[in-house]
């Protein structure tokens, strides 16, 4: 594991710090964990595009009405 120096306003600091301590973690980890989530972010765009790729032949038949598009069972 690398270290790496970030820099930001004491203040945002403390408050971030006291934020990760109410979520029984540190900031470390939140840093860490944002991290997998922003290199994600490219993964899972390109997934969704596949998929709507690979769904572009599925056709519903005919045009639904707006009650229709938004009626829970």
């Amino acid at each position: 594991m690398r270290n790496i120096t970030l820099s930001a306003e004491s203040e945002l600091i403390a408050k971030a710090r006291a934020k990760a301590a109410s979520e029984r973690t540190s900031l470390n980890d939140k840093f860490r964990a944002w991290l997998v989530t922003y290199v994600g972010q490219d993964r899972r765009a390109a997934d969704f595009r596949a998929l709507m790729e690979r769904l572009q032949h599925a056709r519903s038949g005919r045009r639904f009405s707006r009650d229709e598009a938004h009626e829970r069972r």
